[in-house]
């Protein structure tokens, strides 16, 4: 990967994120499922906890109510800047925050006892290199977790066209087949996995997104047609007249052996 593409791209999604910064974290559908996150990473008051790609701090907020210590990074500052309120608003103390990316991740080896991310792979241009990132700063015995929207591979194209629409800084929605492979071959032992589906009306979503209205047009007309048809995968169907679907989403953990 160059680092002139590494470099639009990092462009791409600080200038998406720092427009998305409060709608997304206002969004409500970003709270769901933190109970199944939580218990997926198995997070106790001894751990020290390292949120990549941590947004707005909403799921870093939330483990710092089981660990003990949370640091979150992201690349983009007004996220940081949203992370640090929804700090204030809990009360939280045992919580901090880095501006900086997944690859690589500025800590040193064998810092963290848990090392989390969500929502964030299909941003990534090498997300092999971002697993091996959050592998090389976990302790050993300690525990890695990603979750993220995960395509069946008849999905995929379609899917990643739709949301390359939506967001400029999407790269490719991991498939199944993609993200067992990648996590078969990263050394991790104890591998898990989970699923659940994120619902979302889709004009509160696009609201919450940055596009053109030409785009916005075209999204809409693609996930309407997928009704009954689901070439998009997400379940694409009108509740009452509010135009929904599903996110698919996998959440995947493994240990790291020990030394």
């Amino acid at each position: 990967m160059s680092q002139e593409n590494t470099r639009k791209h990092i462009e791409k999604v600080v200038n998406q994120f720092t427009k998305q910064a409060i709608p997304f974290a206002e969004l409500n559908i970003h709270l769901d499922s933190m109970e199944l996150l939580v218990e997926m990473s198995e997070v106790n008051d001894k751990n020290e906890v390292l949120d990549v790609a941590c947004g707005p701090g909403l799921v870093a907020c939330e483990f710092a109510r089981h660990g003990l210590h949370v640091t979150g990074i992201d690349i983009t500052e007004a996220m940081i800047d949203q992370a640090r309120e929804k700090e204030r608003e809990n009360n939280l103390s045992n919580v901090s925050w880095e501006i900086g990316g997944a690859v690589p991740l500025p800590f040193d080896n064998d810092s963290f006892s848990l090392v989390i991310t969500r929502y964030s792979f299909h941003h990534f241009l090498e997300p092999v290199k971002a697993l091996e990132e959050m592998i090389r700063v976990c302790k050993p015995s300690g525990r890695v977790l990603i979750a993220d929207v995960c395509v069946k591979d008849e999905h995929s194209a379609e899917y990643d066209r739709m949301e390359k629409m939506r967001d400029e800084s999407h790269v490719h929605a991991l498939t199944e087949s993609e993200f067992t492979k990648m996590f078969q071959l990263s050394g991790l032992k104890n591998l898990k996995r989970n699923d659940y589906g994120l619902d979302t009306d889709v004009e509160s979503l696009l609201n919450a997104s940055s596009h053109t209205p030409l785009d916005r047009e075209e999204i809409m007309n693609m996930i309407t047609v997928d009704i009954g048809v689901n070439n998009l995968g997400i379940n694409a169907r009108l509740e009452g007249k509010q135009l929904m679907f599903t996110f698919p989403i996998a959440i995947f953990t493994g240990t790291k052996e020990k030394d």
